[in-house]
């Protein structure tokens, strides 16, 4: 479960906590981390029967590691989207959409307007 290298770390925190702490509070602080790490491994411990309570049978067949978020390397998503053999797809032709122009009824003629004669002027439009 723990390797050597996180031993040695235990350890040397161990040492460091007994000198900070001193050999007076030392049974206490080692009383009161007991407590907490009872309470925490309960709390744990009745979180997950919660859930499975509330989840029912199908909790217990999922996969969790098929759902793991870290498995998920985009690069790899799209490295397989893009050598995946598309299937054979077969081109609809469809006949291009005709467009149809109304006819103009008033000619295109460049109008120059005047300080007497001023240009139209829709009050509702502004």
């Amino acid at each position: 479960m723990f390797s050597g290298f996180a031993i040695e770390k235990v350890i040397i925190v161990a040492v460091i906590a007994a000198i900070i702490i001193g050999p007076e509070r030392l049974p206490q602080a080692a009383e009161w981390l007991g407590r907490t790490a009872r309470q925490l491994r309960d709390y744990v411990q009745g979180a997950r029967t919660r859930v499975t309570e509330e989840m029912g049978e199908d909790f217990q067949e999922v996969d969790w590691k098929k759902l793991d978020p870290r498995q998920y390397d985009p690069r790899r998503i799209i490295r397989e989207a893009l050598l995946d053999d598309a299937p054979d797809v077969k081109p609809v032709s469809t006949p291009a959409p005709t467009i149809v122009k109304p006819p103009r009824t008033t000619p295109l003629v460049a109008r120059a307007f005047s300080a007497e004669e001023p240009p139209p002027y829709d009050d509702e439009a502004t």
